[in-house]
């Protein structure tokens, strides 16, 4: 009995021992909690400006342009902040609203013209920037001027240009022995105005976004087809339009976000007239909301809404057809 006894106790490990190994290990866990308690707090520390700025930039402001779109807001009611329950009234109003209309097919026109006036002209550029000749970079630099200067400068210097009575352009005409045009005061070119006006602001974007997407194809793929002798143009056709797709892609999209929303440049050139020649969404959004002694808040946040619904209509068209095309 006692060597048996003898016998289990030196088998057992000293208790020393054995917490030690315990410790072994849970040590590696326990140090591993406090680590990932420090990046969590971190990662939170990092994220909480985001959030604050989205929160107060965007969503709040979201937020209470769709409270406009569905209370019937006066001045007072503004003010004191109890303006009633309305639901889609607001909505019902604009879209029966003789303006509408022509609101809507103007704000189609500018944009959709634009943007293909500005992508393709971009993409030209990139084409012709992307063989590196010498002062290419001084002349893409010279490029981007449009894109820094300020909307109100640029907006102020085509409204200057085109002009009626001291414009440049009509003086060009006029060398020309071109009749003058009354571009910002007639109906028939008002329109046409600020359009050209936004694609000039507009390429040097599509031009540094389409440059940086043809850097990615390699120039392998130009000498092989070189060798097979393709040309020019069947080079641009097999290899640098469809790699450049994606970057087109969002291209548009963004162009076309951004162009929806375009108010300084028309408010500026031509405040949306001569009567609603050329008054767009935005314009009128604002018409209604600033424009008058008597604002209509309501009807004005809800023209603001259908421009976000329509952003937002494009964007899930570009987000399914990436999915198709990733598949």
């Amino acid at each position: 009995m006692t060597t048996a006894r003898l016998d289990r106790r030196a088998q057992r490990p000293p208790v020393g021992l054995a917490a030690t190994g315990t410790d072994d290990r849970t040590r590696p866990s326990a140090r591993r909690r406090p680590q990932r308690r420090k990046s969590r707090l971190t990662a939170l520390a990092f994220l909480t400006p985001l959030v604050v700025y989205l929160a107060a930039f965007y969503v709040y402001p979201l937020y209470r342009n769709v409270d406009l779109s569905l209370r019937d807001y006066t001045v007072r009611s503004f003010v004191a902040g109890d303006a009633p329950f309305s639901g889609l009234d607001n909505f019902r109003t604009v879209l029966d609203d003789p303006t509408f209309g022509p609101a809507m097919r103007h704000t189609m026109i500018f944009t959709f013209v634009s943007i293909a006036f500005q992508y393709l002209a971009g993409l030209a550029l990139a084409v012709f920037f992307n063989r590196h000749f010498r002062l290419s970079g001084t002349l893409r630099a010279l490029f981007l001027i449009p894109w820094l200067l300020p909307l109100i400068v640029s907006a102020s210097t085509w409204s200057w240009m085109l002009n009626s009575e001291s414009g440049v352009v009509n003086y060009a005409l006029h060398l020309a022995g071109v009749a003058p045009v009354d571009w910002l005061t007639s109906p028939d070119w008002a329109l046409t105005s600020v359009v050209i006006a936004n694609i000039w602001i507009g390429i040097p974007f599509n031009l540094v976004i389409l440059y940086s997407g043809l850097q990615n194809i390699p120039a392998e793929l130009y000498e092989a087809a070189s060798l097979d002798g393709a040309s020019a143009w069947q080079q641009f056709r097999r290899i640098t339009f469809p790699l450049l797709r994606p970057v087109s892609a969002i291209t548009l999209l963004l162009g076309l976000v951004y162009t929806l929303k375009v108010f300084d440049l028309i408010w500026i050139m031509t405040k949306g007239g001569p009567g609603d020649a050329s008054s767009t969404l935005a314009t009128w959004s604002y018409q209604l909301g600033f424009g008058t002694l008597l604002p209509k808040f309501g009807p004005g946040a809800a023209v603001g809404n259908i421009l976000i619904l329509i952003a937002l209509a494009f964007g899930l068209l570009y987000i399914r057809v990436q999915r198709r095309q990733e598949a």
